[in-house]
């Protein structure tokens, strides 16, 4: 189930919100009970089968956390649990991956595989990482309570498609949280506002972007479809997961939860390494704590240091999904960031306008390998970009029914910056402006509910993942 859908808009939403509220604050057990129902049929609604697998890895990490409180041999569970969790992944996700590539290095016939990707377990499997490891590192106490943990990893605002919340930063909230009107209603606003990026933004965006990656076939390209194809997908894939990360800190608002903020205008960003510290926030940081570091960080030799940062973006292109355009993406980003420590870093800073482009022209390419079908077609797509004819073909824009999207290319390019929450900091407070913006907000709603019901394109990148 999509958040932005009309089943989980208008009946799923209202029917929790509704039984939740209506359950007293006192019992929170029960509260977390309907949390957990919910979020297990909200899993089940699009993986009836799955659901059990996700279940199992929460049991299973449920007993071998106790065992690591009692246990001498801490380090051999903890491997354990490693063991099972991120071969759950591998063996869902990456299976045909390999059975493929061996295929191809051995000119072996091995036959794939007959399995499906289970929504979000790359998401799921990494709070459940964090929370093993967490235990281990004596962080946080075995949580005692299977009701507690499950609801954690199954929470249905962030099940899917993240931020991905560690268990540390939302344990206190599993058992005393406090809602209230006011948080409530900031996270209606927040979910609006993250609908609004995604049905009015994203979707819109991706007719444009698919005119390159999908039906590139169809028509010559040239350099400036090349370049209006990748800079549409470049927003909207930022529409599209900012988006969700909105809903889903919306949401959790409005059951009492604080999730971590997972974007911060990554594409005002004056350099690479910037970037990373604002996009997918929770990831970063989640392959920096639990990876960069244990290999030693940048506290070790300059040959050491290099290696773990090739080892932390191999590992962050191939946890996005199982193809060698991730892997290259995320050696690509790794390279970069290389260079960039080494050799232009300091050189950039002395560029305040330049270092912006420059930035957002990298990460352009780098979105052009994570979207293309495969390396061939990156390759072409990028030859376009510097050696392509930028004549604007206005006969081909019109037939291809482009021309219209135009306001929503305008508007993607200034939500991206922080104009518009500049805008609204000052405003705030004052006399009516809070309604105005209420306002603002229910015909947001109502644009997102009409593009949903005439069945619009609706699709959801991060849902693969």
């Amino acid at each position: 189930m999509l958040f932005s859908s009309l089943e989980f808009l208008l009946i799923f939403l209202p029917i929790v919100i509704i039984i939740y509220y209506s359950i007293p604050s006192q019992y929170r057990v029960m509260r977390n009970l309907l949390l957990f129902v919910a979020s297990l049929f909200f899993y089940a609604w699009g993986e009836p089968i799955y659901v059990f697998l996700m279940l199992f890895e929460v049991i299973v990490n449920y007993f071998l956390a106790l065992s690591l409180e009692k246990n001498k041999n801490a380090k051999a569970i903890l491997a354990l649990a490693i063991l099972i969790d991120v071969g759950m992944l591998v063996f869902f996700k990456y299976t045909n991956f390999f059975i493929e590539n061996i295929n191809i290095l051995f000119h072996s016939q091995f036959s794939k595989v007959d399995i499906a990707l289970p929504i979000g377990i790359s998401f799921y499997t990494f709070q459940i990482l964090s929370y093993i490891i967490d235990v281990y590192r004596k962080k946080v106490s075995a949580q005692k309570n299977f009701l507690i943990l499950a609801t954690y990893v199954s929470l249905f605002p962030q099940l899917i498609a993240g931020p991905i919340v560690r268990y540390i930063d939302v344990e206190k909230e599993m058992k005393e949280r406090k809602e209230s009107i006011d948080l409530f209603a900031n996270g209606l606003r927040r979910l609006i506002v993250g609908l609004g990026k995604k049905v009015i933004l994203s979707n819109q965006l991706a007719m444009v972007a698919n005119i390159l990656f999908i039906n590139a076939d169809k028509i010559e390209l040239n350099g400036f479809i090349a370049l209006l194809g990748s800079i549409a997908f470049t927003f909207q894939i930022y529409y599209d997961f900012s988006g969700y990360s909105d809903m889903a800190i919306g949401l959790g608002q409005m059951f009492g939860f604080h999730f971590l903020e997972n974007f911060d205008y990554p594409y005002i960003s004056r350099s690479v390494t910037e970037f990373w510290r604002r996009w997918h926030m929770s990831l970063g940081s989640w392959f920096r704590d639990y990876i960069y570091i244990p290999l030693g960080g940048n506290r070790v030799s300059k040959i050491k240091w290099l290696r773990n940062i090739l080892i932390v973006w191999f590992l962050t292109g191939f946890w996005h999904g199982a193809s060698w355009n991730f892997i290259c993406w995320g050696l690509y980003f790794g390279i970069l960031l290389m260079m960039e420590k080494l050799l232009f870093g300091k050189w950039l800073k002395k560029l305040p306008v330049l270092n912006v482009i420059l930035t957002f022209t990298l990460v352009n390419i780098g979105f052009i390998i994570f979207n293309a079908s495969d390396m061939i077609q990156a390759k072409e797509i990028i030859l376009l970009l510097f050696t392509g004819s930028y004549k604007i073909n206005l006969n081909l824009l019109v037939s291809l029914d482009v021309l219209h999207n135009w306001p929503y290319l305008i508007l993607a390019v200034l939500g991206a910056t922080p104009l518009v929450k500049k805008i609204y900091e000052q405003l705030n407070g004052k006399i009516f402006f809070g309604i105005l913006f209420d306002c603002f907000l229910l015909v947001v709603l109502c644009i997102c509910v009409v593009f949903l019901a005439i069945g619009s394109y609706n699709p959801f990148l991060y849902f693969r993942f």
